[in-house]
């Protein structure tokens, strides 16, 4: 199938990928090369300035990318210490706009939004702080029950207990309560989860 589709091709098209294919065993630097190594302050600055208007980062983010693109981690410690000086990266405030769009437009739980702002390497006094936040205007039994009468509208058939526990899953991998769930399931199907089924794979409680 693949080597009729590529005798289908045009011949300068056909040459091209073969140019690519063969540059990429040969020099794979040539093809996926790291971005250009930068050696002023002004130069980087302004690197990192295009990257926050793509996206937000946390410190530890800007670190990473700093010392990727400067020619000394020297250089990237200026510029580094620059912008948490001008208040472009912020920790705090990193993690109340992280946590408040995960909350409020993805709906995932506490324990979801903890791991991967700790990816991220936010100090958990941020998170727990912004979680702190986010709590006073978010009913997770709320969330959960309206995500579960989401997903069994959508469900085909019976719901029998390898439904309900996929659901349970799905969720605990949210990152919400597993007390908080195993609740709402049953009041919106009045039975009990199967001890035996639930796998906690998020593992986001402890």
């Amino acid at each position: 199938m693949r080597f009729t589709i590529l005798a289908s091709l045009h011949p300068c098209i056909l040459a091209s990928f073969l140019l690519y294919f063969i540059t990429s065993l040969l020099h794979p630097s040539l093809v996926f090369s790291k971005p250009r190594q930068l050696d002023t302050e002004s130069a980087l600055y302004e690197a990192a300035q295009r990257a926050l208007m793509r996206r937000p980062h946390s410190v530890s983010e800007m670190k990473k990318l700093l010392e990727r693109r400067a020619t000394s981690k020297l250089l990237a410690q200026v510029v580094l210490a620059r912008l948490r000086e001008n208040g472009m990266i912020d920790d705090s405030r990193y993690a109340k706009q992280f946590t408040r769009q995960r909350t409020e437009i993805r709906r995932q739980g506490k324990y979801r939004i903890t791991r991967d702002l700790r990816a991220r390497g936010v100090p958990d006094a941020h998170i727990q702080a912004a979680l702190a936040e986010a709590a006073e205007t978010t009913d997770e039994s709320a969330v959960v029950r309206q995500r579960i009468q989401r997903k069994l509208k959508s469900l085909r058939g019976e719901i029998d207990d390898r439904k309900t526990a996929s659901l349970y899953r799905s969720l605990l991998r949210s990152g919400f309560s597993s007390d908080v769930i195993r609740k709402e399931i049953k009041r919106a199907t009045h039975e009990e989860l199967p001890v035996e089924e639930l796998t906690e794979e998020f593992g986001g409680e402890s």
